[in-house]
């Protein structure tokens, strides 16, 4: 039985089918520069099960996909081997950390993950020249973060918390958009993994 678009529950669709798919109909929406509203109207689907879509909440039978993809503009079948294409897999060697290139800001991310592929966490190589400053991620809010010290040494400003990460050093905390700074206090380039949650 199919009502309003969708043909079975998400928990039983494959996960390769569900990976990224509302992140990538958003994007390419916004990209035609289309409303939410217009979209949904086109392929005549309800406007909060299109947002439902684009939040990966809800999943869109074949036929709804493909009517989606119609009034954003897009081919279906691209879509879905956009999809089943992208990288599963990213690996960043010890051996690439000196060959980041660190702007003028003093710091350098290499994010493993595009953002069309970030769903639940981000994560990112940081590399910080002495003396500089990573802030804290912008319209964060009951986000996660996981910092690992893999070279030299940083310090974690955190609400009113200040800690000190050597090589080896972890931490897990809650974002603090208010008053966080990550800050390399070594005289020679500090290298972190950083994870956080979206």
């Amino acid at each position: 039985m199919q009502t309003n678009g969708f043909q079975r529950p998400l928990a039983c669709r494959p996960r390769e089918f569900m990976m990224n798919l509302g992140v990538l109909i958003r994007k390419y929406r916004k990209e035609q520069k289309l409303t939410l509203k217009g979209v949904a109207e086109k392929a005549g689907v309800s406007e909060g099960f299109l947002s439902q879509v684009e939040n990966d909440v809800n999943s869109p039978s074949i036929d709804t996909l493909m009517k989606i993809c119609d009034a954003i503009g897009i081919n279906a079948g691209d879509l879905l081997n956009q999809i089943k294409n992208q990288d599963r897999l990213i690996t960043i060697r010890k051996s690439e950390w000196e060959d980041f290139e660190v702007p003028g800001s003093g710091f350098a991310t290499r994010r493993f993950f595009s953002p069309d592929n970030r769903v639940f966490i981000d994560s990112a190589i940081l590399v910080i020249r002495p003396g500089k400053s990573i802030p804290v991620r912008k319209d964060i809010k009951n986000a996660q973060e996981i910092l690992t010290v893999l070279k030299g040494s940083i310090e974690l400003v955190h609400a009113e918390k200040r800690v000190i990460l050597t090589e080896g050093d972890a931490v897990h905390f809650w974002s603090d958009s208010a008053n966080q700074q990550i800050t390399n206090v070594n005289k020679d380039l500090a290298v972190a993994l950083w994870v956080g949650t979206v």
